[in-house]
């Protein structure tokens, strides 16, 4: 076994260089957020928007789930096609230009599945069936948060001097469309498409790069387990990590691990990507571990996790005959931006005071409205009450 690199040894993305900027890359990509959301909402009807705007206190913001269900917001199928495309801006200010390439083929597959399960299936199969929900009313000042989900998608943001973006999950089935089953013409050229080929193809890699010592300390379970191992549940525990450590890895090993984080990372946009790649590095990236599960070959259900001091990815492809994938990225700290709107409101109160100790003195605090937003005419924001 070659020995392990250094426990101090940098990941790429720390040696990336940032310029400067009067505003900060992660501000600038809140206000286009806040931009594309408001834009969207101010092309929907009253009616539209009353079901597709909750406040930010409402518990259905952590109602998820990546499985074929009823879901609340406004789905594709009830939006124009002015407002579909307004919809699509919005969400592709949420990822990557590479992860929205991915999220609109996770849609495309409903399409696969409605032909290959045929007329009999049990759940609903349309691209059309992806909801879109705002919660709060888009702001540079205050909180506010949106979500898009449907079968295999769930991306769930808050805004709040800050961005949290977990969980984020997608997922693609088949995992790699079929050569047979597909009477239709433009779905038959999808034959061979995989959508989450380097997720797999990369884990899978890193497991069979390991030699026998570290194989035994990264393998967790024979076989691998029916679904991601924390599911849809709402907030996850910060557990003892399990699996080979990245400080007991080669130099090689640990270069195809950062790949694989990377890959993960950078379903977001540069600015979120950058933020938490850096945040991994300052926690140390030799304490981040690799865990696998099932079998090594090609077509095997197989599971692997990757976990660090704040974050844990889970893979796993074990339906359908292996050609089923389900991923996720969670945050052990910043999961929903709980710790956002913490700081949000305990600096309001720290304001409140400061301004009332200025009034005893004779000083005006400011008014509302000097800490209005005026990134958006307030003709946007009509009747965003729900």
């Amino acid at each position: 076994m070659t020995s392990p690199a250094s426990n101090h040894s940098s990941p790429p993305w720390a040696q990336t260089h940032r310029a400067s900027a009067t505003i900060s890359p992660l501000s600038a990509l809140a206000h286009r957020m806040g931009e594309a959301a408001t834009t969207w909402l101010s092309s929907l009807t009253p009616g539209q928007r009353s079901h597709a705007v909750y406040t930010v206190a409402d518990d259905e913001r952590k109602n998820w789930h990546y499985i074929p269900r009823t879901r609340s917001g406004l789905s594709l199928r009830e939006l124009s096609g002015g407002q579909q495309k307004l919809a699509f801006r919005l969400l592709a200010t949420g990822l990557s230009e590479r992860a929205y390439g991915q999220a609109l083929a996770i849609m495309s597959l409903e399409a696969v599945l409605a032909e290959l399960e045929g007329p009999a299936r049990s759940n609903p199969r349309d691209p059309d069936l992806y909801h879109f929900t705002v919660f709060g009313t888009p702001s540079d000042t205050e909180p506010w948060g949106w979500r898009v989900e449907g079968h295999h998608i769930s991306l769930n943001f808050l805004i709040a001097g800050g961005i949290a973006s977990a969980p984020q999950f997608f997922g693609s089935n088949p995992g790699k469309v079929p050569a047979h089953g597909l009477s239709d013409s433009g779905l038959a050229g999808m034959a061979g498409f995989r959508v989450l080929a380097l997720e797999e193809d990369l884990g899978r890699r890193l497991v069979t790069m390991l030699d026998h010592a570290q194989r035994h300390r990264a393998i967790i379970l024979p076989e691998a387990p029916r679904d991601i191992l924390t599911t849809f549940q709402r907030n996850v525990t910060r557990e003892t990590a399990i699996g080979l450590a990245a400080s007991s890895m080669t130099e090689d090993q640990q270069h195809l691990l950062h790949t694989l984080i990377e890959t993960y990372a950078r379903r977001m946009p540069e600015a979120l990507a950058d933020h938490q790649l850096d945040r991994i590095a300052r926690d140390g990236t030799g304490h981040i571990h690799f865990g696998w599960a099932g079998g090594e070959h090609v077509g095997d259900p197989h599971y692997y996790r990757l976990q660090g001091p704040g974050f844990l990815v889970e893979y796993d492809n074990t339906q359908n005959g292996a050609n089923h994938i389900h991923t996720v990225w969670r945050d052990f700290d910043a999961e929903w931006g709980d710790d956002l709107l913490a700081n949000h409101y305990a600096e309001r109160r720290h304001g409140d005071r400061s301004d009332h100790a200025h009034g005893e003195h004779g000083t005006h605090g400011h008014g509302p409205e000097d800490h209005a937003d005026h990134s958006h005419d307030a003709d946007d924001h009509a009747g965003h009450k729900h």
